[in-house]
């Protein structure tokens, strides 16, 4: 059954919605020009599993301009957005998702996207992909391409136990991606949800950023650029001298759980804020998470031990702990960058999204060619990518002379 829709104002929301970003991203534009009249996807079936919102859909429609028959369910169940979803319809072959699935809901349309047999799985969090391997729905595959830390790191763990099934494409670890898309993408979509949930101001609070990887580097940055005083909370020792040279404040969770005003986990890992942390708030926290699941703020203690009072705002859940004290959870512990916002700026997945269609291109290209192991993408398709942004950006590179590049290879 498809995507069903009654208010058809609601689809033409998310026309306009598609349209906007559609216009923006112009590395897509520009690829899809490119090979359009070749169809390399003729015949390829896709799933996709990706947050829905209209820079995915219009990456979706655009591998279906390239002759793909194209499928998309969502990868969290929060991050859909309706009307997205339904204007979508009219332009893929296949649109399961909706905002505030279950977890069975959620199950069941990913097994959907699996029983149309695709060829290749564009997937976020590599549960689509996990979930062909679980039951056996993978012989179809020729080459899944993953856009997340979480997703890489789960592929790998696959194919260390040797049950990887499939060629993987690491598009996340691509040395642009993880540049533009994790610190500049999530460093300004993490502090709009922050904003846009709350209304509040980040200048002058006291900002605990969890995690100081690419994601921890750009949200600290940007909080730090509107005024709030950052500390930064890290397990590893190298990214906590970089959070201090850096200058900021670096302590463990213990210490700044007791005077933090709002906190960001982005470690993907999994209960980084406990409610021993919680307990030892003040009252009227805000507590956010960056990473992929809903498992970094302890989510399960906080129901069991504190008390719903409701939804204080949109996409803001009020708690009562045991000790009398409130904290806020936003976008119920998952994405709130997705999950309280509208993700990424377009021009920044427009670099993503390109870089997903280039190694879907890669994989089909070098289809029964490849081992079942994760590759990372080939350093010729992040570079293109990235010179075509600077490219039709007006930006002009230096090129190196002859007796440079003979210089920089010199032992002399």
């Amino acid at each position: 059954m498809q995507h069903q829709v009654k208010d058809l104002s609601l689809k033409d929301a998310g026309k306009k919605k598609i349209e906007w970003a559609s216009q923006r991203m112009y590395v897509l534009n520009e690829l899809v020009r490119q090979y359009v009249n070749e169809q390399p996807f003729k015949g390829v079936r896709i799933g996709m599993s990706l947050h829905l919102e209209a820079k995915t859909a219009y990456l979706a429609m655009a591998l279906k301009k390239l002759g793909a028959e194209v499928s998309i369910t969502s990868s969290n169940p929060i991050t859909a957005q309706d009307d997205v979803a339904a204007a979508l319809t009219e332009y893929v072959d296949h649109v399961y998702a909706w905002r505030g699935e279950t977890p069975e809901e959620y199950e069941f349309n990913h097994k959907r996207i699996l029983e149309l047999k695709p060829n290749l799985i564009i997937d976020d969090g590599a549960d689509l992909s996990i979930m062909a391997i679980k039951n056996e729905m993978y012989y179809s595959i020729f080459g899944v391409s993953e856009e997340t830390t979480t997703g890489v790191r789960r592929l790998k763990a696959l194919e260390k136990e040797g049950i990887l099934k499939f060629p993987a494409v690491a598009v996340n670890d691509a040395k642009g991606k993880y540049l533009y898309d994790n610190r500049f993408g999530s460093g300004q979509s993490v502090v709009d949800g922050l904003i846009r949930s709350t209304n509040s101001m980040m200048g002058g609070k006291e900002a605990v950023v969890v995690g100081y990887g690419w994601v921890g580097k750009g949200v600290a940055e940007r909080l730090r650029g509107l005024g709030a005083r950052v500390t930064v909370v890290e397990a590893d020792p190298f990214k906590a001298l970089e959070a201090y040279f850096d200058g900021y404040k670096v302590t463990n969770m213990e210490e700044a759980a007791r005077y933090g005003d709002l906190f960001v986990t982005c470690t993907g890992n999994v209960k980084v804020i406990t409610g021993k942390h919680m307990l030892n708030m003040k009252d009227g926290v805000f507590l956010s998470n960056a990473g992929h699941f809903d498992v970094e703020v302890d989510m399960a203690w906080l129901r069991e031990n504190a008390k719903y009072l409701g939804e204080a705002r949109p996409n803001v859940s009020s708690y009562m702990l045991p000790n009398g004290r409130r904290v806020y959870v936003l976008a119920e512990g998952r994405l709130v960058n997705l999950g309280a916002a509208d993700g990424h700026p377009i021009e920044i997945m427009d670099l993503s999204f390109s870089l997903q269609l280039q190694s879907a291109l890669y994989l089909s290209e070098n289809r029964g060619k490849l081992q079942n192991r994760v590759y990372n993408v080939p350093e010729e398709v992040d570079k293109k990518v990235v010179e075509t942004f600077l490219d039709l950006n007006g930006i002009k590179l230096e090129k190196l002379t002859e007796e440079q590049k003979e210089y920089l290879e010199s032992w002399r």
